[in-house]
């Protein structure tokens, strides 16, 4: 028999090393390049929730569920969607264990990345090699340390701004008119115990006036703080103040939201002075599709880049992966592994295409609801509950609104 095809993933995240896991698990090579130095170079940002039809079962595959569950915080189901007022418009509880859980449990990002690096090979993981371009004729990959030829399919796993993807399409992250701030509030459980409480171990999500202040707490016990509102796409270079000063920074924010309840705007104010992030949201087109060029793919966010605003990216990200490996180990399983190898990819890449569609438009759609519609959250609350219940032809038809938002009140009364 043949050998096995010889794969190249570009970028170390949830995606590629997801991806990697399950190929060296089928003693497939795989070989995954980073820019990135090592996996604590720099701040992976807040929590994820994992979806037990999506995430969850991917990492099953992996053989990492065991691993998943020493940092799994079901308390982190939690979730909290006010005003500005904080008038509570829906709100669940956290759950205390798997048993209970409402098959979304929480992890932060960089323990979800850890537990992926740390089940790969030492040497899978080439650190430090930026990608700087792709030669779309015969794929050979140049990083600043030379170039690396003779793989049979070259994945890019390498984000929003994917070297890869500029191989298969012209199109680009649009910008969608939102921008602002992520801040940490450090050990809030003892210096901050009431906005402690607010965030309840969970995420507190208020929006009003197309703006928003998010609060999510992390496994150590620190909130992580979004304030994000519509701004032009050079915002950072218009804003009048220097976004590299904390307290500029966080006297506009304060102006901002000068009629905000004191609790939402104090987690701005009392958020450490250095590890302040400002950021612009960017997405791909719902629907996003390429020309199959051979030998090459993307998953992920470089596939699919979508706003976060229905928290199923990563999800959507890991059953990528996990698709594109089935694919890849079936090739590898034939008589001639690399003979139907872009055949069996494009099936690959068609059905991602559909699949992510789903989700991104979901996304929008929730933004949409939360930024851009007057008078959110009383009048868009019951619609924003019925696209989290799903896209089920039983949901769409015989699930009117009117109930949705009995259910609310209910569920608020509760």
């Amino acid at each position: 028999m043949s050998p096995p095809p010889n794969i190249a993933v570009i970028g170390a995240g949830p995606a590629g090393c997801t991806f990697a896991r399950l190929l060296i698990r089928a003693s497939i090579p795989v070989t995954i390049f980073e820019g990135e130095a090592s996996f604590s170079c720099r701040a992976q940002g807040g929590t994820l929730a994992l979806h037990a039809d999506s995430g969850l079962k991917v990492l099953r595959e992996a053989g990492l569920l065991e691993e998943f569950a020493n940092y799994a915080r079901y308390d982190g189901e939690a979730l909290r969607v006010t005003d500005k007022t904080l008038k509570t418009y829906m709100q669940l509880k956290g759950t205390s264990d798997e048993q209970s859980s409402r098959g979304k449990p929480a992890i932060d990002r960089a323990r979800l990345r850890q537990i992926l690096v740390e089940s790969l090979p030492s040497d899978a993981i080439r650190w430090g090699c930026r990608l700087r371009s792709i030669d779309p004729n015969d794929l050979s990959l140049h990083f600043d340390h030379g170039i690396e030829r003779g793989f049979d399919l070259v994945v890019g796993a390498d984000g929003a701004w994917s070297k890869v993807r500029s191989i298969l399409t012209d199109v680009r992250p649009d910008y969608v008119g939102l921008g602002g701030f992520d801040l940490l509030v450090a050990d809030a459980e003892k210096r901050y115990p009431h906005l402690h409480q607010l965030v309840n171990r969970g995420t507190v999500f208020a929006y009003s006036d197309s703006k928003a202040i998010f609060g999510q707490q992390k496994g150590d016990g620190s909130i992580i703080v979004s304030a994000y509102g519509p701004r032009d796409e050079d915002w950072r270079k218009t804003c009048g103040y220097d976004l590299n000063d904390a307290s500029a920074v966080k006297k506009a924010i304060s102006q901002d939201y000068a009629d905000w309840a004191e609790p939402l705007v104090e987690m701005v104010q009392v958020a450490n002075e250095d590890e302040l992030v400002p950021r612009s949201i960017y997405t791909l087109p719902v629907g996003v599709s390429w020309e199959h060029h051979p030998k090459t793919t993307l998953i992920g966010d470089a596939a699919h880049l979508m706003t976060p605003y229905a928290g199923k990216g990563v999800n959507t990200a890991l059953v990528d992966a996990s698709n594109l490996a089935h694919t890849i180990i079936e090739s590898a399983n034939a008589a001639n592994p690399l003979e139907n190898l872009d055949a069996r990819v494009i099936t690959f890449e068609k059905d991602m295409f559909v699949r992510a569609a789903q989700v991104q438009d979901h996304s929008n759609t929730n933004m949409e609801l939360m930024f851009f519609t007057p008078g959110a959250p009383f009048t868009t609350i019951h619609r924003w509950v019925k696209q989290g219940m799903g896209s089920s032809w039983f949901v769409k038809v015989f699930v009117p609104l009117w109930l949705v938002r009995l259910v609310l009140r209910l569920l608020f009364w509760w």
